[in-house]
């Protein structure tokens, strides 16, 4: 759980010991333990409710629109016409709740392993739970892993959703699961998966990158910032069958979508391609695009 040496504070301490992250806490509105993992919500005073999963922060009310934009709405606007989408994990709700703002999805599975933490987001942060009761989504309480290794059914794009490679998610940064992702996707399917740190995570960044560069035909990473996780930059990895993040994109399908966003927009979506030179440097050779 996270760690509260005061009533006043919710800390989270980074995985390496090297600094804390604190947040002035009002009230703890949720705390239970599942089978998989430790689950928190709180309200704090400067991020508004935030969802903790084993002491690690998930998301807040203040800043979850720029995640929820940047992990959906890059590869929705990059695939001509996504109709089928698969979200695995993503217990709060924002991803899929992104996905379908776009009229052309048909449906939305998401697969969630642990129901605890839809439940404590559907009771207490309704901001991203809210799609749980729209009838286009189908959401299910099964291992991710599990579920793309034996579904028959075929999706345009899949975001996976996932927390760090720790506890119940580390298969998801696993070869095996990027060879059942392909296998399920259409014939110019995209995946998106949720790509760490450049500062704190580099190694796995090479680890995924290589892994799509050995199964896709395109494999890229791009970057957001944010307030709620460790070192404020942050990453996407994107593996397509078919298309470029960029030279396929389309900037007037944004404009003539209508939609409005907190963060995303065309030209967010061209820039966040552009590397740091450090990233491009040390990933340069697992980028296949």
């Amino acid at each position: 759980m996270s760690d509260f040496k005061s009533n006043m504070w919710a800390e989270e301490e980074y995985v390496d010991g090297s600094f804390i992250m604190r947040y002035r806490l009002k009230n703890t509105l949720f705390r239970g333990k599942s089978e998989f993992q430790a689950v928190e919500v709180v309200e704090t005073e400067g991020h508004g409710k935030m969802l903790f999963n084993d002491s690690l922060a998930m998301i807040s009310e203040k800043d979850e629109f720029i995640y929820h934009d940047m992990i959906t709405h890059v590869p929705m606007f990059v695939h001509p016409n996504p109709k089928n989408v698969l979200v695995i994990g993503g217990g709060d709700g924002g991803t899929a709740r992104e996905v379908l703002r776009h009229p052309g999805v048909e449906k939305c599975v998401m697969v969630e392993i642990d129901k605890m933490v839809c439940d404590a987001c559907y009771e207490h942060i309704p901001q991203t739970s809210k799609v749980f009761d729209n009838p286009k989504l189908d959401l299910k309480y099964e291992d991710g892993v599990a579920y793309v290794k034996n579904t028959k059914e075929v999706f345009d794009v899949i975001l996976v959703d996932s927390t760090d490679p720790i506890g119940p998610a580390t298969p998801l940064f696993g070869e095996e699961f990027y060879k059942d992702v392909y296998n399920c996707l259409s014939e110019d399917g995209i995946v998106v998966s949720q790509g760490e740190s450049p500062f704190f995570n580099q190694d796995m960044q090479k680890k995924l990158l290589s892994i799509l560069k050995n199964n896709f035909e395109i494999s890229s990473i791009y970057n957001f910032s944010n307030l709620t996780y460790p070192g404020g930059l942050w990453s996407f990895t994107f593996g397509s069958k078919k298309y470029h993040p960029v030279k396929d994109f389309k900037a007037d399908k944004v404009l003539d979508s209508g939609m409005e966003f907190g963060y995303y927009n065309e030209e967010i979506h061209k820039a966040a391609f552009c590397l740091p030179q450090f990233m491009r440097k040390e990933l340069k050779d697992f980028i296949k695009a």
